[in-house]
């Protein structure tokens, strides 16, 4: 079954041994080490280097056009069946975007609303990265839809002051709207 699963650091290894997930994208800030995941996913592992923030300030690296090029391009070579393992330092922020994206370009006539509530139902500690999904959003034609759908599953929402979230899996199936 096609899945897409999201995790903190600290649960990936576990995951990948146990669920030996078909892709894996690391989203780590630039000075971070990013886990060796040996040869069997030296084309299957796409790491992705930038803060997660959305506002500039010196020494900051924010996503760019240029980092959603290369996981979309990423995204395009995902096979039916795979797991999909997307982690990032906490599993709330970087993660949780990028899995939304994932889903929406798997999908790309599922409302993005349906996406980002299911988002909201599996994984309620969720606070998307806004700057990751606008870009997508800009670079997959949404027309602002699923930078629409964040805001509004997301509206009253407080950022919460955890270390970390624990691993989920979101559907990457969605029907057509």
């Amino acid at each position: 079954m096609t899945t897409i699963l999201v995790s903190p650091l600290s649960q990936l290894p576990e995951l990948v041994v146990r669920r030996r997930p078909g892709r894996v994208i690391s989203l780590l800030d630039p000075d971070a080490p990013f886990p060796d995941l040996g040869p069997a996913y030296s084309d299957r592992h796409l790491r992705l280097a930038f803060h997660d923030t959305n506002t500039p300030a010196p020494d900051i690296i924010l996503p760019s056009a240029h980092h959603i090029a290369e996981l979309l391009g990423f995204l395009d070579r995902w096979d039916d069946g795979e797991c999909l393992l997307v982690h990032c330092r906490a599993g709330i922020s970087r993660s949780t975007a990028t899995a939304f994206v994932a889903a929406c370009r798997r999908n790309p006539r599922a409302s993005e609303l349906e996406i980002a509530r299911e988002l909201r139902r599996v994984a309620p500690l969720a606070r998307p990265n806004q700057t990751v999904v606008k870009l997508a959003d800009r670079a997959m034609g949404r027309g602002g839809r699923m930078s629409e759908a964040i805001a509004e599953t997301g509206r009253g929402l407080t950022w919460i002051d955890i270390v970390e979230a624990e691993a989920f899996e979101l559907a990457a199936d969605f029907e057509a709207s």
